[in-house]
């Protein structure tokens, strides 16, 4: 009996040649698993082509739920970001995925897992590294890291003289990469840093000089820091992803074009476009705004960068990443309220948050009187947070010693 490989398979370029490549240089079965995370393809026609391609058996797998509700939705609590600016729709995924190939290998029997991540990317490191964490024994084909093929143009011709039907082209060369939450795209023109990113490769969004002429609100509701309702209508997990996308995408909502450092060490640059995520991301951050104290928002801005430094290298199945959720959901007690919010050309403008639980308290904030605060009390406050300032100026000045003013300094009243 043949050994069998479970292929994380797409459909997409790469996966299309790998399946005929493995049964030409492994005495192999190949087990093809597609992974529906929402990337809005037709998974007949995704079935049909890795049947055509070789592929013994074929698994299509429905996992759009559980990737919003296991990864999303801890991202947008922990309002992680990649650099400060990328919603890791591609990192998101993967544990999800990976975990799903785990599952089939056991059920299978297989002793293998083959992906078609490039050699150079990110996405062979969040594979791996999820699949070790789940099942160590489980060996890892990477085509890319020992074929012959050493470029998509290479593919390209490979998929061509073996007959294998492909929507990739010379001309139109880019990597996308698309899923319920976002769609990124590299390669191609983009590889030169001097090149304007064209607007014809948005797939989700429109551009800016085609969204709406006509602003748009949006309130969205959440219940400890997780989206509920949108528009005062509650939604599934999933269809709350849907609807903000299609809101977002017609007012140019969630476009980033960067230049990110990869974990392999080398830069690179995407498109990335994220119409629901980027105002799920701002409207839970102006929630927060209201509703978390100083210190705890603070130290939560700190633990997000790292947190997002685990998604995007692939360190889900981690103790530090289950500790950092612990704290997150702890954070979130109290982040229950509505947000709205004015969309108009890629802008997001806050338009009111309304919950009972805002440490925000007018009467203390505003420029009138309180009776928790009386305005002379700042001066000796003052006197204490600057006697470091004022200390180290008189060291400086050789004035220490000067008694007069020093009684001066510290006797000081406001006029």
């Amino acid at each position: 009996m043949k050994e069998k490989v479970i292929l994380a398979y797409s459909g997409g370029l790469d996966t299309s040649i790998i399946i005929p490549w493995l049964k030409e240089n492994y005495d192999i079965e190949v087990i093809a698993v597609c992974a529906n995370v929402g990337q809005n393809e037709n998974m007949d026609e995704v079935y049909e082509k890795a049947v055509k391609s070789g592929s013994s058996k074929v698994y299509i797998e429905d996992l759009s739920e559980e990737f919003v509700k296991e990864t999303i939705f801890k991202a947008i609590k922990a309002e992680a970001k990649y650099e400060g600016k990328y919603l890791l729709g591609t990192s998101l995924a993967r544990p999800i995925i990976a975990k799903k190939l785990v599952e089939i290998a056991h059920i299978e029997g297989a002793k293998y897992i083959c992906h078609g991540c490039t050699g150079k990317g990110n996405d062979q490191v969040r594979f791996e590294a999820s699949i070790s964490a789940l099942d160590p024994s489980i060996k890892i084909i990477a085509p890319w890291r020992i074929w012959d093929i050493k470029s998509r143009e290479d593919a390209i011709e490979y998929a061509n003289k073996n007959n294998i039907p492909i929507t990739a082209t010379k001309e139109k060369i880019y990597s996308v990469d698309a899923n319920l939450w976002h769609i990124s795209t590299e390669g191609g023109d983009i590889e030169y840093l001097e090149n304007e990113h064209k607007d014809n490769i948005y797939k989700k969004c429109c551009s800016l000089e085609n969204a709406s002429e006509e602003s748009e609100y949006v309130e969205i509701y959440f219940e400890k820091g997780t989206p509920k309702k949108v528009n005062e209508v509650e939604l599934s997990p999933v269809d709350i992803v849907k609807k903000l996308n299609e809101i977002g995408a017609k007012h140019g909502i969630g476009v980033i074009d960067i230049v990110e450092n990869r974990l392999v060490g080398m830069k690179s640059r995407g498109i990335y476009e994220t119409p629901g995520g980027t105002i799920l991301y701002e409207a839970h951050n102006i929630l927060e705004s209201a509703t978390l104290d100083k210190e705890t928002l603070h130290f939560k801005h700190q633990i997000s960068l790292k947190y997002g430094e685990l998604i995007y290298n692939g360190l889900w199945y981690t103790k530090i990443r289950e500790s950092i959720d612990s704290f997150i959901e702890t954070t979130q007690d109290n982040v229950t309220g509505s947000v709205k919010i004015k969309l108009y050309k890629g802008n997001l403008k806050p338009a009111g948050i309304f919950t009972e639980n805002a440490l925000y308290e007018q009467s203390v904030s505003s420029f009138g009187d309180s009776n928790l605060y009386n305005h002379e009390d700042a001066q000796g406050f003052i006197n204490l947070f600057t006697l470091p300032l004022k200390i180290k100026a008189l060291k400086v000045s050789n004035k220490f010693g000067e008694n007069d003013l020093y009684d001066e300094i510290a006797t000081e009243k406001t006029v």
